[in-house]
């Protein structure tokens, strides 16, 4: 395939948002079940913030076909005032992050990062990642917030890899966030993620070359992502999440001269 047909772009026309939408029902809906069976009506995965005018929608093509998505919602003064929050992201739904908030800093949420199937081991993840960070600096974010999906409801298995997460050193020394309690979660786990052996070697404190979910893996080791509060469970997709912060001056190096590389060749290709 020629490397040229790779490109990624922020979406601007109703086709392009529906591409969105049709990609994130692939994964969430088609893929892992996590949707109602209202959704399937349309094979869409839409919600109120996707229409908000501070929400960017990224997507990365290969040629015509679009094969993964993500947005970025940044600070919204309608969702603050709603939420009776200060920053006017989702997240504050769950968390209060005002303690988060330094001079100068400027936050954006991003989520639904959504890979098709079939393009999870090419250049896809890192053309989204590039898009993502470029797309960001134009717009003067200093700060990501996110929350990482560890695929499981099991609130054992959640809590263990915010262990593992430690372990690894990925938490973050300078941000702290308290979780509301009493956890809201699942009434009956249907999706573990350690397998029973791997729970008994974390009961014996052995967390070294225990597993870390994907997505948490992910966002640490290539953008630089530390953790900042425990596992917070998600009603929408019934799973928990992995709260995060990360700054875009503290990115690996290696990861921006990718993405740098990627975007000389969109410009050679132009």
């Amino acid at each position: 395939m020629r490397r040229e047909q790779w490109h990624w772009r922020v979406a601007t026309t109703q086709r392009e948002l529906d591409d969105a939408a049709r990609v994130r029902w692939a994964v969430f809906g088609g893929e892992l079940g996590l949707l109602s069976e209202q959704s399937a009506l349309t094979r869409r995965e839409v919600t109120c913030v996707d229409t908000l005018d501070t929400t960017v929608h990224v997507l990365v093509y290969v040629g015509a076909e679009p094969v993964a998505t993500m947005r970025v919602a940044l600070p919204n003064a309608e969702v603050a005032a709603n939420l009776g929050g200060t920053v006017g992201l989702e997240m504050e739904q769950r968390l209060d992050l005002s303690a988060l908030l330094r001079p100068g800093m400027v936050l954006a949420e991003p989520s639904r990062f959504c890979v098709l199937p079939r393009w999870r081991r090419s250049e896809a993840v890192t053309w989204l990642q590039a898009g993502m960070y470029i797309e960001s600096r134009r717009r003067g974010v200093t700060h990501w917030i996110a929350s990482a999906n560890l695929e499981t409801d099991a609130p054992e298995d959640a809590l263990l890899s915010w262990r593992v997460v430690a372990s690894r050193g990925w938490r973050s020394p300078c941000f702290r966030l308290d979780v509301p309690d009493p956890r809201e979660t699942a009434a009956q786990s249907r999706t573990p993620f350690y397998t029973l052996e791997e729970r008994a070697r974390a009961k014996l404190g052995q967390l070294e070359g225990l597993r870390v979910p994907r997505s948490p893996s992910l966002f640490a080791r290539t953008m630089g992502a530390r953790f900042i509060a425990e596992p917070l469970y998600d009603a929408y997709f019934r799973w928990f999440t992995l709260p995060l912060i990360m700054a875009l001056d503290e990115i690996p190096a290696d990861s921006l001269a990718r993405f740098h590389a990627l975007e000389d060749r969109l410009r050679s290709a132009a």
